[in-house]
């Protein structure tokens, strides 16, 4: 399929500025999700009678399924419950615009959408830099924790820490030979660990284990002696180097305060707080169990709880700080399943393909792999489907990471028969 090659760049600097600003530049992503979204919509228009274009929706149907599924179950429960909460669509609703945004990217030539492996470094480059050079007076600390203007600093922490590892990710399908390239992106994943580790989210860095092990198996660390010894030797000087800082073992000593508070009867801690809504968003369930109370309904639901005395008012709140808890109670069984619909069908895909002898393609699945990943670990302690500058990256990431898959296998297929021919003609002569 040919597409204008205005289109072509376009889409390419939209893929690496999308990511780049993300923590920078509030809205940023979003303009460069929805320029997409446009060239999409109209490359969809023109090619509506074009045979194949809309194919990728079953071919990849789990992925179809998973980004429709949470808002589709809104929509309904909406209906049935006879109350009627827009808000409760924005953030989701990007999942559900990633479909024609994917139907456009996997048509273009797969070189042009590994930009965004670029975007990701380039993002966490820049807000390495910025908390390098923006520090306050005193630094930051854990009364001052490094954040922007339009997040708090869980998210912003999470966000950058998977910058920085995406950053390296990708790199296997751009050059990981070259030492100039090897050195930019291992620079952007400590740009954005530093960025991670001064916002103090300790949710983000729970997920550091399994970045490892994926970049392990992508680049067969674990293959022989030899390179697992040199793995071995570095992620045990990293960890140490971390675990000796301050700000680590403040944090994670924190959490064994916490748990001694509590056992004291002393529960308005951070750990305290959010094992109260845990609870809370249980025993919701408990009453609620097919539908729960109603997607946005959550805090009067807490309200009326801390009013009867079942719950402390302290624990009165929008979202249950996990992604699980909160659509438990939301939106019961029904919507759980969908949760889980959403998860598969945003890692199946990238974890059939990651034994790809194709650079392109093994690089994109564990990328994805990661970014699904992530997005399970870091929504155990925070609601990290809420935060419209969050969806809106794991969208164009996911759409685009399949997309590159998705490309680069048609590009194979179309490569083997020309070489074949080519064999032929050379058998004749």
């Amino acid at each position: 399929m040919i597409f204008a090659p205005s289109l072509v760049w376009l889409s390419t600097a939209l893929l690496f500025f999308a990511p780049a600003v993300n923590l920078v530049w509030r809205g940023g992503t979003g303009y460069c999700f929805f320029a997409i979204l446009a060239f999409a919509l109209g490359a969809a228009v023109a090619n509506r009678r074009m045979p194949g274009y809309f194919a990728g929706l079953r071919t990849y149907r789990w992925f179809t399924i998973g980004m429709l599924a949470l808002v589709v179950a809104i929509a309904v429960q909406q209906l049935l419950f006879g109350y009627w909460l827009p808000r409760q669509f924005d953030a989701l609703s990007r999942f559900v615009l990633a479909l024609p945004v994917f139907l456009l990217l996997r048509q273009l030539p797969s070189r042009h959408l590994r930009m965004i492996g670029w975007g990701c470094a380039a993002g966490a480059l820049a807000v390495g830099i910025w908390a390098f050079l923006d520090q306050p007076a005193g630094g930051w600390t854990d009364a001052n924790r490094l954040n922007n203007s339009y997040t708090n600093a869980i998210p912003f922490g999470d966000t950058a820490l998977l910058l920085g590892f995406l950053s390296v990710f990708t790199l296997g399908w751009d050059k990981p030979g070259d030492w100039r390239v090897l050195g930019l992106r291992l620079l952007a994943l400590v740009a954005g660990g530093y960025a991670s580790y001064l916002s103090g989210t300790r949710g983000a860095w729970l997920a550091v284990p399994v970045f490892v092990v994926l970049l392990g198996s992508q680049y067969q660390w674990f293959a022989d002696k030899k390179r697992l010894l040199v793995a071995t030797l570095a992620i045990v000087i990293s960890v140490g180097a971390l675990l000796s800082t301050e700000r680590v073992q403040k944090r994670l000593s924190d959490v064994t305060k916490d748990f001694s508070m509590m056992q004291q009867g002393e529960d308005y801690t951070s750990v305290g707080l959010r094992l109260q809504l845990w609870n809370a968003s249980r025993q919701i369930f408990s009453h609620h169990p097919v539908y729960g109370v109603g997607k946005g309904h959550l805090e009067n639901e807490l309200r009326v709880m801390a009013q009867r005395g079942e719950v402390k008012a302290e624990i009165v709140n929008e979202r249950a700080h996990s992604d699980f808890f909160s659509t438990l109670a939301e939106m019961g069984t029904i919507g759980v399943a969908c949760l889980l619909l959403f998860y598969y069908g945003i890692s199946v895909y990238f974890w059939r393909h990651r034994l790809s002898n194709d650079p392109a393609i093994r690089a994109a699945s564990y990328a994805g792999l990661a970014v699904a990943t992530s997005t399970v670990i870091f929504g155990l302690t925070i609601d990290v489907l809420v935060p419209i500058m969050v969806t809106v990256l794991l969208a164009l990431l996911v759409a685009t990471l399949l997309a590159v898959i998705d490309a680069r296998k048609r590009e194979l297929g179309t490569a083997q028969p020309a070489a074949s021919r080519g064999h032929a003609g050379s058998a004749r002569e």
